[in-house]
């Protein structure tokens, strides 16, 4: 008998990584996954804070697929590593801060230290990696001219398999050595989703993270302007992962480089928000029902009465002539303003990062 040959997925909870497993899989090959863990990704836990996205699954989206797959999942911790990542990309930024190109070679070399180099201590054992890209999905990573540039700067190269658009491709080892049937993989290519939906419903899945394909925070134009913001106003280009977290959540209104307020905007991002009263300022409507702010920066006490006068435009009191407002410092002090509510015209859109 042969022997069963073993490979690594790359899991990022979307569909196609999900069929790229499963189709390598159907040809009697070992699989399990790995999810490289940057900080930055698109999960169930921001689903849970909103009210709106209630009706949201609620499930971090690479475990649920690794369930439906019947396999084991990897779940590795890079937040510092990818730091460089994000800072330094050799090929650059896609539309928004998305260093994709960057990021793909990094996480197919990081699975191949991990897994596949025998020399490497820790090593698996496994025969190749399989990846669920998809030529001419995305303009910046999935371009028939980068899939040899992933390969070849992640070391990884014949042994990369891309079992979704394969058939566009040179074949790789597992197909020259007949681990996997070439014939049997497929040759999806462009934005078009519904030869990967089609696939998913032969293969019985009728469920899949949405947006289909995308994962990542860093592909949101807002959230990327919020990442760019703070980096300007501190003066350096570091964050933390408790920074990744704030960014995705609440209004942020920034009066002046010295200082932002994150307000809440509804009761699940209060509850979150006060989760970080131990490390910011905190501003709150005492007087009528509002939101919990918190002030990132270095505020004058001339900026937190401006800041309170903000906070209630955006509570119940916002017509009242005088709005109680709660500060709280992490120390355990605080006092108590009487303020008017700033007038929204006085709010201008420059201020919203």
């Amino acid at each position: 008998m042969a022997e069963q040959r073993k490979a690594v997925a790359l899991i990022s909870g979307g569909l196609d990584s999900m069929l790229a497993a499963k189709v390598v899989m159907e040809q009697g090959v070992e699989v399990e996954g790995v999810n490289f863990f940057t900080g930055f990704c698109v999960e169930g836990h921001t689903h849970a804070i909103r009210k709106k996205d209630r009706a949201k699954p609620k499930r971090n989206n690479a475990l649920w697929v690794a369930e439906q797959l019947g396999i084991k999942l990897h779940i590795i911790d890079v937040i510092d590593e990818y730091k460089d990542v994000l800072l330094n990309p050799k090929h650059g930024y896609g539309s928004n801060m998305n260093p994709c190109l960057d990021c793909k070679v990094f996480m197919v070399k990081k699975a191949m230290k991990l897994f596949v180099d025998e020399t490497f201590m820790e090593s698996h054992g496994f025969d190749f990696i399989v990846t669920g890209e998809v030529i001419g999905q995305r303009p910046k990573s999935q371009r028939k001219a980068t899939m040899p540039v992933i390969a070849r700067e992640s070391t990884a190269e014949d042994l990369l398999l891309r079992p979704l658009c394969a058939r566009h491709l040179p074949e790789t080892r597992p197909e020259r050595e007949g681990w996997v049937n070439r014939e049997a993989l497929y040759d999806f290519h462009g934005r078009n989703r519904k030869p990967q939906m089609a696939l998913a419903e032969q293969f019985g899945f009728s469920d899949w993270a949405q947006p289909a394909g995308g994962c990542c925070f860093l592909t949101d134009e807002n959230y990327s302007k919020k990442l760019v913001d703070l980096w300007r106003a501190r003066g350096e280009r570091e964050y933390e992962l408790d920074d990744i977290m704030l960014l995705k959540v609440g209004r942020h209104v920034r009066p002046a480089d010295r200082f932002k307020l994150i307000i809440g905007r509804e009761d699940g991002e209060n509850q979150f928000l006060s989760g970080y009263k131990y490390r910011f300022t905190s501003l709150q409507t005492t007087s009528h029902p509002g939101p919990l702010c918190l002030i990132d920066g270095n505020p004058s006490s001339a900026d937190l009465e401006f800041g309170a006068r903000i906070v209630a435009r955006y509570s119940q009191g916002r017509s009242a002539d005088r709005v109680k407002v709660t500060i709280e410092r992490p120390d355990g002090t605080g006092e108590v303003l009487d303020v008017t509510p700033l007038p929204a015209n006085e709010i201008p859109d420059r201020w919203h990062v």
